[in-house]
């Protein structure tokens, strides 16, 4: 009996890792993206991305990638649309960008939750972060998945 447990142990350890290895957490590297409920464009538009939204891909089929996002929504997207690009996503209500790495810096703009962005730099816990718009600043890297 005691073998049998240590080997279900082992064995789920090793199907853990595996999904693991999986899962990439890439980004939407395209202006937009459609979001489909299946592998091809034969499938419903769910929604619709724009560039670094970040995802997390837990399958593939041809050349479609089936993935979860920060809100545990679920979907598919082209591979040709997606890129590995270090991203974040704002989940709080308010958000404040500041100028510099620190509470200190001034606010440059505040954005809700939900918006994506590329990371360009990293300072203890701030994020240095550019919107596809252009925008850029700093922000705590609690306000960000």
């Amino acid at each position: 009996m005691r073998k049998f447990k240590f080997c279900s142990a082992v064995l789920a350890f090793w199907l853990c890792m595996a999904a693991a290895a999986l899962a990439d957490r890439l980004a939407i590297s395209s202006p937009t993206a459609n979001i489909r409920s299946g592998p091809g464009t034969n499938h419903e538009i769910l929604w619709k991305v724009e560039k670094y939204h970040p995802i997390i891909v837990e399958r593939k089929s041809g050349d479609w990638y089936g993935f979860t996002d920060y809100e545990g929504d679920k979907g598919w997207v082209h591979k040709s649309l997606v890129g590995d690009i270090p991203t974040a996503i704002t989940i709080k209500e308010k958000c404040n960008v500041r100028s510099g790495p620190g509470k200190e810096n001034p606010v440059v703009f505040t954005v809700g939750s939900g918006i994506p962005f590329k990371i360009i730099g990293k300072k203890g816990n701030w994020r240095q972060i550019l919107h596809a718009d252009g925008d850029k600043g700093w922000i705590h890297k609690s306000l960000l998945w």
